[in-house]
Parts: C-alpha cells; structure tokens; sequence
C-alpha cells in the first residue's frame, strides 16, 4: 500500500490503533533504484510521512527492519522515530546492538557536589568536542579527571558581546578527561574523533546521544575545580579550559551554567557519581584509586 493511502488510513484511526509497517518497493518516480538486496528500497522518507500522519492522535506505528542499522534509524526518524520496531534478524549481535541503543536513552542519576576548591594551573591541550546537534540551554557533557565523578559541562549556546554562540559546541577539558558515552560507558577525550556517539544530558538527568562531527585540540590555559559528593565524602575534580564561555552547570533549584572564572567554593555542581571502578571504560568490581 502506497505511504499516502496507508497516512489517511492512521489519521482516520482511533486511539490505541497499532501498525506494523514493512517497506518493499522502491519509488515509483525512481523504479531503477532498487538492487538485489534491497538497498534502493524507500524507507526513511515513508517513515517521516507516517510518523507525521500519526502526530499525537495515540495510535503505534512500529517498522518492520532487517538490520541493527535500519532500526536505529527508524527509531530515529523526525527525532520522535516510530513507536517501536519489529528486527527480522537471526543474529544476535543484531539485536544487542538495538537493545544498547535503547539503553543510551536512560536517565542519568545527578548529585549536586559541593565546590571546595578552584586552582589555575598553567597550560595544557583542551579538547572541544564539535557535535553534529544542537544542545538546548542546560544540555552539556558528563567530563571529569576521575571516571567514578564527571561534572556536567555546558555547551557554549550562549552569545556574549564577544563571541557568537556556538550551540553545537562542548568545551570538555583537557586530553586526558573522561566523557561520558552512550550505554554507561566512558572514553578518553583524546579517543574521540568524527562519528563518534556521547551521550547528551540534561540537568534533570533526560539523556540522548548525539555524533561527533569535529574534535578540536588546541593549547589553552586551565582551570581545576575540586568538589565534594554528598554523602560519600570523596573529592571529585574536573580541568577545564580558563575562559569566560566554559561553563559548569549548578544545581540547587533551577539550573543555573556557571562560568569557571566566576566559580568559587561553596556552589553546588550537578555531577554523575558511581563508586565502581572502569577499566577501558566499562564498570568493574575492582579497587582502583584516582586522585
């Protein structure tokens, strides 16, 4: 069924109403696209049509995919994606792969640590990382020394008198900092390069992942803030660049992006904190010591 009669047939449908849709023919303004194995079949832009027919009425669309790449993207597609899929796999992997994407999207558990000391440390190679998103105000990075506590970085959306915002854009610290990934991981900024997947946090702990598009290493002064986690007592620490636009985001109530040249001790940052060790960046029951 052609995507325009099967958009009336959801729009015209009742809440609760479930579709499963499976996508097989190329255009028919564009019948030469179709190959062999059926990678000149239309899909996403279908998808995006369906997905718009079936707006906020409360019907589920879920698409019928063959791989782990496919249904990620349909689970993509408009931002929202469809409702679900179904994967028409015999591999394993396959559906690890799709289930690990599903994972990334869980919310992050945010403390709010207590800054108790702010030291300027003379130069070192910062990374920022360059993504191909728009971060909304408050959005930024998890980025640390210490992979158990990462400060949540904000992204430079906002515009000064000097310098344009730059929305897509996370100044993250130096080379050797931890950034958080997708799937409760971690890596080394110094790993990170274009295509890529972080993983996007709010200050309310809503999670998403975005793509690196361009890391840009360059020599830059920095700033050390210290901060303590509640409860546990432990001293966690964050470098950063020494400038205006590089900010930590406070919690305490409505959020607030603090830059580190106005940070002092007392101000309480949003923080991701796991008393479990990692080793290459997956969590491990083992004692490791950072300071």
């Amino acid at each position: 069924e052609d995507t325009a009669r099967l958009s009336r047939s959801i729009q015209s449908a009742g809440g609760g109403a479930t579709f499963v849709v499976s996508f097989e023919g190329p255009s028919t303004s564009d019948p030469s696209a179709a190959d062999a194995d059926g990678g000149g079949i239309w899909k996403i832009i279908p998808a995006e049509n369906l997905i718009a027919a079936k707006g906020m009425k409360g019907s589920k669309l879920l698409s019928v995919s063959k791989t782990a790449s496919e249904a990620i993207t349909m689970l993509s597609v408009l931002e929202a994606g469809t409702d679900g899929v179904l994967l028409d796999t015999n591999e394993a992997g396959e559906i690890s792969e799709v289930a690990r994407f599903l994972g990334a999207r869980e919310a992050e558990d945010l403390v709010e640590a207590t800054v108790s000391r702010v030291v300027y440390e003379g130069m070192g190679d910062r990374a920022c990382v360059d993504l191909c998103s728009v971060l909304e105000p408050g959005e930024g990075l998890l980025c640390g020394s210490f992979s158990r506590g990462l400060f949540l970085v904000h992204s430079e959306c906002d515009a000064t008198d000097y310098i344009n915002s730059r929305p897509f854009r996370v100044n993250a610290g130096p080379v050797h900092s931890y950034v958080k990934m997708p799937n409760d991981r971690t890596a080394y900024l110094s790993e990170l390069g274009s295509g890529d997947q972080v993983l996007v946090v709010s200050p309310d702990g809503q999670t998403r992942t975005a793509t690196v598009g361009r890391m840009k290493i360059e020599k830059r002064p920095l700033v050390r803030v210290d901060a303590e986690v509640p409860g546990s007592g432990d001293v966690i620490s964050v470098f950063l660049q020494n400038a205006e636009t590089v900010k930590l985001v406070e919690g305490g109530g409505p959020w607030k992006a603090l830059p580190v040249t106005r940070l002092e001790p007392g101000a309480k940052l949003l923080c991701s904190f796991r008393e479990e060790a990692r080793h290459t960046g997956i969590l491990v029951e083992e004692r490791i010591v950072e300071k």
